[in-house]
């Protein structure tokens, strides 16, 4: 068994410095990513950590008659303002490659780094990718096409003007005006099982101020788009298939109700498997831990499933 954990190692890079304090040629850094004190580790360590440590999260290995799937937010990927080193791409790519289909949000719409992955992963690994939409991201699947087969179809969700006013919600007055980044879908085979796989990147807003509450119905919205959707093509004669899975960043506050963005997510028969949210960790200060991990991995756990097929 595997487990999902990373360690770190701190020192500072000796990078020049401006006469205002800022490193040369500085990028400015997206959104919230900060990087206070560049890190670097021993690469070779902490692959060997992740696979024989014995706290975190256990990951089956991989079985002929099972599908081990899973979704990351990778925060920032190939931004220029967020860089990393060839030996965080390493750390990432070790943990897609545990996985027989992965989704990844937050891909930027400069490809680097998604190529610095599959640089990284096996030559048999094969990606498909969005465009860019909202925060210049875009969303890719990276999969094994020995163990999963892509079917062709590939696509976004997106509702016409003349459905909009389907999606509403009780008590949310504000009308859905779209998605601020398209769900990206591709339908695929492993074993006996087709099924569409729908990768979401929500929007989130602000959680404070004046737009807070407006943000959170926006969501909601979304939130209900997404399953309104899937409950509409499981159900078309002309389905391509009707198991239909949605993974990714929903921006979910929590997996119960009278959470709104799970009562929305669940309202139209999408059903949510039991699972845990909780991160494990290492035995040192925990905003040294979280300093490292947000900036130089992701800020996002990697979420997983496993499927019989």
């Amino acid at each position: 068994m595997r487990q999902l954990q990373a360690a770190a190692f701190g020192r500072s890079d000796g990078s020049r410095k401006s006469e205002d304090g800022r490193s040369e040629n500085q990028v400015e850094e997206p959104g919230h990513a900060q990087n206070p004190l560049r890190r670097g580790y021993v690469v070779q360590p902490v692959l060997s950590h992740l696979g024989e440590s014995d706290k975190g999260r256990l990951l089956a290995g991989k079985a002929p008659d099972r599908l081990l799937i899973g979704t990351w937010n990778v925060a920032n990927l190939g931004h220029p303002g967020q860089p990393r080193t060839d030996d965080d791409y390493g750390v990432i790519a070790e943990l897609l490659s545990w996985f027989d289909l992965v989704t990844v949000q937050e891909v930027n719409d400069n490809l680097a780094g998604l190529r610095k992955l599959e640089d990284r992963l096996s030559a048999t690994h094969q990606t498909l990718f969005s465009d860019a939409a909202g925060n210049d991201e875009r969303i890719a699947f990276v999969y094994d096409p020995d163990k999963v087969r892509f079917l062709g179809k590939v696509g976004e969700i997106a509702i016409p003007p003349s459905e909009s006013r389907y999606i509403e919600l009780p008590g949310i007055e504000q009308e859905f005006r779209g998605f601020d980044r398209n769900p990206y879908l591709a339908a695929f085979r492993a074993g006996s099982l087709d099924f569409l796989l729908v990768s979401v990147h929500l929007y989130f807003g602000s959680e404070k101020g004046e737009t807070s509450k407006r943000d959170m119905n926006r969501r909601s919205l979304e939130t209900y788009a997404v399953g309104r959707w899937a409950d509409l093509r499981r159900r078309s004669a002309n389905a391509f298939t009707r198991n239909i899975i949605a993974m990714g960043d929903f921006n979910l506050p929590k997996a119960e109700e009278g959470d709104p963005i799970y009562d929305a997510l669940v309202r139209r028969g999408l059903r949510l498997p039991v699972h845990s949210t909780e991160m494990a960790r290492e035995d040192r200060g925990k905003d040294d831990y979280f300093e490292y991990v947000r900036y130089h991995v992701s800020d996002h756990r990697l979420l997983w499933a496993e499927l019989a097929v």
